[in-house]
């Protein structure tokens, strides 16, 4: 018995849709839900180098909670390749302005760094609100435990 390897066009016939709600959930817990589930290590499919994952869809991102002082302390931090160019925000401002970012780069921390880990990060899609536009692609919702 030979050990089973996804082709390329595998990929797209087996990609799926999920919706995670993100409200009152912890954000570590969400994003590695999320990774796990972009790169396909849910499924018996699974091929390290060949994108296997599904798309996934987070909704009330601005309601997903850090824990301890995080909120304080922890620190965004963006670079402009400049000199002098770097920008650092805490958690509670990074909340306020864009509250996406918290889950995108928590997610994004978690994903190959490579041109298949790119490709992977682009199937994610976070709202900050309740509402989103991809009913037409029928998620499933997906509870964190």
């Amino acid at each position: 018995m030979s050990t089973f390897m996804a082709s390329g066009t595998q990929t797209a016939a087996g990609s799926r849709w999920h919706i995670i709600d993100a409200d009152g959930q912890v954000l570590g817990r969400v994003a590695t839900v999320v990774a796990r589930l972009l790169q396909g290590k849910h499924k018996a499919t699974y091929t390290p180098f060949i994108d296997t994952g599904d798309h996934v869809v987070v909704v009330n991102a601005a309601k997903v909670k850090l824990t301890g002082r995080k909120e304080d302390q922890k620190i965004y931090r963006q670079h402009s390749g400049y000199e002098g160019g770097l920008r650092e925000e805490r958690a509670r401002l990074v909340r306020q302005r864009k509250p996406e970012r918290l889950i995108e780069e928590a997610v994004h921390g978690m994903l190959p760094k490579t041109t298949l880990g790119a490709a992977m990060y682009r199937k994610l899609k976070v709202y900050a609100g309740p509402d989103h536009p991809h009913t037409a692609q029928k998620p499933s919702k997906l509870e964190v435990a």
